[in-house]
């Protein structure tokens, strides 16, 4: 499920491509999609809509803030550079989520972890032919890096939210929410969107959002954040792929070479994720 849900997020970073349209209302569709898309599908299994958790709506609405600025901030860096550019400069969430989670759960810091992340690290540094921010390269990692640090929080806040309330509900929540803050940001642009944009929304929203987003929530069940947003690394290397196939966009050598180190470092913590669950449930996934 959690590898599932990443190859789609993979995808997700292409539209900031094939949309023409600034990158808040790219975000702004999306959620509008992907809201109505989940509650169609609660409604449709009988499922109430309203999370239980009352005394979690303040958490909630920050986690509805905080996926406003990630994507916000992942879609301008695709915009401002590449497809590549973008999804490898997020992919530095692990290193701050290594290093914060300890703090955040009161939990055994972990140097494994923590080298993984740092491999990982190093790739996205690979990418940089020159720190300017006049260069396209290094404005895109900057925002890429802002995307990462929103996601490494998110993702510590749903580890706590997902213990008690299912993780459709959840991303139902954190989607409205988010939908409710841009929807006066984006009227007051003044902007309508294609047919064609439209299109590519509804598809943004409801497969690649609706779907990836609730089946990462859910995932998260049982799995430290760190485990997540490390195997998360590999949306970088599906999404330069497809890149390459649909939009032409080929990566240069420094480029493959993060890729691998990003790849390295997200094959070594789903192994050890693997491996810690194997006594409990033989031949079991642990993601």
């Amino acid at each position: 499920m959690l590898h599932g849900a990443v190859l789609l997020f993979g995808v997700a970073g292409l539209f900031a491509k094939w949309i023409a349209l600034p990158a808040l209302l790219i975000v702004w569709g999306r959620v509008l999609f992907a809201t109505a898309a989940l509650a169609l599908l609660l409604l449709a299994q009988g499922r109430p809509l309203g999370v239980r958790t009352r005394g979690q709506r303040l958490r909630l609405g920050a986690c509805g803030l905080l996926l406003v600025a990630h994507w916000w901030a992942f879609f301008h860096a695709i915009q401002v550079s590449t497809v590549a550019v973008g999804l490898l400069a997020y992919a530095t969430a692990p290193v701050l989520v290594v290093w914060l989670e300890p703090w955040w759960f009161a939990e055994r810091f972990s140097r494994g972890a923590l080298a993984a992340a740092l491999a990982s690290l190093a790739g996205v540094a690979l990418m940089v032919p020159r720190w300017d921010w006049a260069d396209a390269t290094a404005r895109g990692v900057a925002w890429g890096v802002v995307a990462g640090l929103t996601f490494a929080v998110l993702s510590l806040l749903n580890r706590e939210l997902v213990q008690s309330e299912d993780g459709v509900r959840l991303a139902l929540a954190q989607d409205a929410v988010a939908a409710a803050l841009l929807t006066p940001l984006a009227l007051a642009l003044g902007i309508v969107p294609t047919l064609r944009e439209l299109a590519l929304l509804a598809l943004l929203g409801v497969v690649c959002t609706a779907l990836a987003h609730s089946w990462y929530i859910q995932s998260m069940r049982g799995l430290p954040a760190r485990v997540a947003a490390i195997v998360s690394n590999l949306e970088p290397l599906y999404g330069i792929v497809l890149a390459l196939l649909l939009l032409g966009e080929v990566p240069q050598p420094r480029v493959l070479l993060g890729g691998a180190l990003i790849l390295a470092g997200a094959g070594w913590v789903t192994w050890r994720a693997r491996r810690a669950a194997a006594p409990d449930t033989p031949g079991s996934s642990a993601v």
